[in-house]
């Protein structure tokens, strides 16, 4: 998120591919680690784009211009980003989040699921079923 957020966004491109950035990206796949990531390359990963993120901020004034692809282009400042960042963090912080699904079965930020991948019932079984197997190879 952040390497897209603070990175093209800007015409700052993060310097090496981030999964789900591209046009072409399997939906979701910035949102778990595959099982070629070991937990060194997925922390090295959030620091490097952490590093990169902190440049932008640091760089541009927070009325800086930029635009996000995947809004439709919708043109954006640098101080929108920050605050829309701020608000994605402390929704998905942790498993915070998952725990908030258990509780009501409602997924997404707004009206429920409207911000989330379309698929139907099952696309999402076998999406689920690709992430467990994925987590089950860890157990």
């Amino acid at each position: 998120m952040a390497a897209g957020y603070f990175g093209e966004v800007f015409d700052r491109p993060f310097p090496e591919p981030v999964a789900g950035l591209d046009d072409d990206a399997e939906p979701n796949a910035d949102m778990w680690a595959a099982a070629d990531e070991s937990r060194d390359d997925v922390i090295g990963l959030w620091h490097r784009v952490w590093a990169h993120a902190d440049a932008t901020i640091e760089t541009l004034p927070i009325h800086a211009p930029g635009s996000v692809r995947w809004w439709q282009h919708k043109p954006v400042t640098l101080h929108l980003i920050l605050v829309h960042v701020l608000a994605e963090l402390n929704r998905h912080a942790g498993h915070a989040d998952i725990v908030r699904e258990l509780v009501d079965g409602q997924v997404g930020w707004r009206r429920p699921g409207d911000n989330m991948v379309e698929g139907d019932e099952a696309w999402w079984a076998s999406y689920r079923e690709k992430l467990e197997s994925t987590a089950r190879q860890f157990a």
